[in-house]
């Protein structure tokens, strides 16, 4: 039986003789399914003409990605602590490269994602590290794998000792970030898959209910998610895709982008 992968969001289902009807992940009205119709592939058929990208983005912040691009095209970031490592997002490939590589790094404690989106082939990913998978109570209905592995909490968790898991809701009601204290030369990071996007002019980050299809927040939840964000202190912003990085002033740029953002719900323009 084949671990169907949708060919849309990269999220893998159960090993079952046929593939699923469709993708509620896709369904849903903050993703799309593909113009051609439902798509699904399997991490065989994706190896046969896809690699993993395996990049340093600081020290000990090793990021993981699929080349080339597929699904909705993010990477996944490992931070490595003398704790455990952390797996944060998920792609939909682990090929046999990446996973001599991270095993050199010290595997996988534990594997924490910013949404349903970037669940990606997190329980196969987690069986070959023997990780746990850390999800916030919030997004259970959206699992689509379930697996022993996979652990629910509240709030927020701690994968592995200063390091957390906090959910800030948003973009889904378990909208989460992985605050790194020891990131950006100890002045810290916060990895935000797009529950936070860092937008073109990288000195900004933006809230939405859905990209692909535009679809704005409230303004009670931006304010909520930017005094969520405020309890930590962060230097640089990692986002869920290449190059998606605020790289000084972190805090600050969510508290204004928040601010605008607000300001133009409001119906106020810049002087």
């Amino acid at each position: 039986m084949t671990t169907w992968i949708c060919g849309t969001c990269g999220v893998q289902y159960p090993d079952t003789e046929q593939p699923p009807r469709g993708c509620p992940i896709c369904s849903d009205e903050r993703q799309y399914v593909g113009w051609d119709g439902q798509r699904w592939t399997s991490m065989p058929e994706l190896a046969r003409d896809h690699v993993n990208d395996v990049r340093e983005e600081e020290p000990d912040l090793i990021g993981l990605g699929v080349t080339p691009s597929f699904g909705i095209g993010q990477r996944a970031l490992l931070v490595c602590t003398p704790a455990g490592n952390v797996l944060w997002d998920c792609v939909s490939l682990l090929d046999g490269p990446a996973r001599e590589r991270i095993a050199g790094l010290g595997g996988i404690t534990a594997i924490a994602m910013s949404h349903p989106h970037f669940y990606g082939a997190n329980v196969e990913i987690a069986d070959a590290f023997d990780a746990r998978v850390l999800i916030p109570n919030a997004d259970r209905s959206w699992v689509q794998r379930l697996s022993p592995r996979i652990e629910y909490f509240e709030e927020r968790i701690e994968p592995v000792p200063g390091v957390t898991v906090a959910r800030i809701g948003g973009h889904f009601d378990g909208a989460a970030v992985l605050h790194w204290p020891a990131g950006s030369e100890g002045r810290g990071a916060l990895l935000t898959g797009d529950t936070i996007t860092v937008v073109q002019d990288r000195g900004w980050v933006s809230f939405m209910w859905s990209y692909p299809n535009l679809i704005p927040l409230d303004p009670a939840t931006i304010e909520d998610i930017a005094r969520r964000v405020e309890r930590f202190q962060f230097n640089r912003i990692y986002g869920g895709w290449w190059g998606r990085v605020v790289v000084h002033d972190g805090a600050a740029v969510v508290r204004r982008s928040a601010d605008r953002y607000l300001a133009r719900l409001r119906g106020e323009r810049p002087a």
